[in-house]
């Protein structure tokens, strides 16, 4: 069984953000950014201090229409992943979709729960005619995402040398990858 479907069996629903969600989606965001930093461009420090609202940016249509959807995978009553599609607003590069935010609990790893997630807003993105790419970053040394990345389809097009700078003093790298809609 793919580990997306054994996430599907497992009782895990993937469904799109609401209003209601945002505490939640806040709470995972805020231990994920703090448990790992090397894996997020976003600083916990800076995160933790931003308000509940400013979250709604990422439902659906928010951000002037930037953001296409934020897809959560709910189970046990609870959110254990998210992932955040947006959209450029300018008219040339509105062909292009973002993955960003992509997070699975600490709890839930291991379980299909990002392949599930990724899956969806890929069959998500297919349905948008116009769209004919979708990109996203991902810290380079993370070979489990960038695995799950590359078995999905994604390519390679770059590297962002010293992207992300550590308080404790590693630098490291994000590679750029995309995938092909059309």
């Amino acid at each position: 069984m793919a580990a997306d479907a054994r996430a599907l069996a497992a009782g895990i629903v993937i469904r799109p953000m609401l209003e209601p969600d945002l505490l939640a989606y806040k709470a995972l965001r805020d231990a994920l950014l703090a448990g790992h930093p090397e894996a997020f461009t976003s600083d916990a420090e800076t995160e933790g201090q931003r308000d509940l609202s400013s979250y709604r940016s990422r439902l659906a249509g928010g951000a002037n229409g930037g953001t296409l959807f934020t897809l959560l995978a709910v189970g046990e009553g609870r959110v254990i992943g998210a992932l955040t599609c947006e959209r450029e607003a300018r008219r040339k590069v509105q062909h292009i979709a973002h993955l960003v935010g992509m997070m699975v609990a600490d709890t839930h790893r291991g379980r299909g729960i990002g392949r599930a997630l990724l899956a969806a807003a890929i069959v998500r993105l297919q349905g948008v005619p116009e769209l004919a790419q979708v990109t996203l970053s991902v810290t380079a040394s993370n070979r489990a995402a960038v695995g799950l990345y590359e078995s999905m389809a994604f390519e390679r097009y770059g590297c962002l040398p010293d992207a992300i700078r550590l308080p404790d003093g590693r630098r490291l790298d994000k590679d750029l990858m995309r995938l092909r809609l059309r």
